[in-house]
């Protein structure tokens, strides 16, 4: 670790597709410093062996075990440990870390991008992922919630809404708001194949999802009382859910299209005015004239957003990548806050476009 005044940064499951996209993006932070990449699997290997597109971003740094990565932090006393570890084993490591920490008087902030903080409840978490809670006393210092609904919070850690979520919610939230709609909203989610995580599984092989498109779990995904709940926390209305995920032939992104039953007549102007006011201080969302393209958004921190009604109906989409707004540029834009950043810092990369 440098001896300048930015802040150590540390990744836990860094071996995977999130894990790599929070190197990409810590790389060339300003006030992050990577001191640790830690993946027991690929211990003592170097970074660019695993992610070959960050050989040059990050030559020298080698991926280093559970057991010895706080000793890449000796010398620091701020630490910003991101993580990408698996759902059910995140919240054990991360209560270890802190502890840690603690011991050492270094401050540090926590956003971890599994399930393990996202509901406030021990009972909610295992009903729905069916597993003992790793770390319950740690469940009142995470707050769950997309940046863009929250001006401010009263805990040092964040637990990062999933990539689906993230993209239902920043559609969903500014209508349960403002009531223009029924409670009831139908929800259709595609997502790339990035999203089902680095291991190879039957329904991520090329020649089953290339050319292919098809739903899985409909109206039984766990993603969908996760975001009912945090719609409600967020809005103070319950939304009620009813999801249906798709598996699309590319690599990144999410579209997520929102449809709910006018409560009474609105127009395209009231329902444009409710998005534009909902999200006219949010650096990431731009309330789109046309239907938000993926091509817009992948590789960026950008959420893009289209809301149209015929009177009776309301239709919202939502376009994010997955891998960055849906998880590590969600999780670097709440790390900013957490420290007192700007919460665009290091993230105002523009999407490339024709990926």
């Amino acid at each position: 670790m440098s001896t300048d005044n930015r802040i150590a940064a540390v990744v836990l499951g860094a071996s995977g597709y999130v894990g790599g996209e929070l190197l990409r993006l810590l790389a060339t932070h300003p006030d992050f410093e990577i001191a640790a990449a830690v993946s027991d699997s690929r211990a003592a290997t170097p970074v660019g062996d695993t992610f070959g597109h960050l050989s040059q971003a990050l030559a020298g740094l080698d991926f280093v075990a559970h057991d010895d990565w706080p000793a890449s932090i000796a010398d620091s006393s701020k630490l910003a440990l991101f993580s990408a570890a698996p759902h059910g084993a995140s919240a054990a490591v991360i209560a270890s870390a802190l502890a840690d920490a603690g011991k050492r008087g270094i401050e540090a902030h926590v956003v971890d991008s599994s399930a393990d903080f996202r509901y406030a409840n021990q009972g909610d978490y295992e009903s729905v992922y069916k597993t003992a809670h790793g770390a319950p006393q740690l469940l009142d210092q995470f707050t769950c919630a997309v940046p863009e609904h929250r001006n401010g919070v009263d805990t040092p850690h964040i637990g990062h809404p999933g990539c689906f979520a993230t993209a239902t919610l920043l559609a969903t939230v500014p209508l349960m708001r403002s009531g223009l709609t029924d409670a009831d909203v139908f929800v259709t989610g595609i997502t790339g194949s990035t999203g089902s995580g680095k291991s190879p599984q039957a329904g991520t092989h090329h020649p089953e999802r290339n050319s292919n498109l098809y739903a899985y779990k409909p109206l039984a995904h766990r993603h969908a009382p996760e975001v009912a709940a945090l719609s409600l926390a967020a809005s103070g209305r319950e939304a009620r859910v009813h999801f249906v995920p798709h598996s699309g032939p590319f690599a990144r992104g999410i579209h997520v299209t929102v449809q709910a039953k006018a409560q009474s007549s609105v127009t395209e102007s009231q329902l444009s005015d409710v998005y534009r006011r909902a999200y006219r201080n949010s650096p990431f969302v731009e309330i789109v004239s046309t239907t938000p393209r993926l091509k817009n958004v992948v590789a960026s921190n950008m959420c893009h957003i289209n809301a149209t009604t015929n009177g009776e109906s309301v239709v919202v989409m939502c376009a994010i990548d997955n891998l960055v707004k849906g998880a590590a540029g969600g999780a670097i834009q709440w790390m900013n806050r957490l420290w007192d950043l700007p919460e665009s810092t290091g993230l105002v990369m523009p999407a490339p476009g024709w990926t």
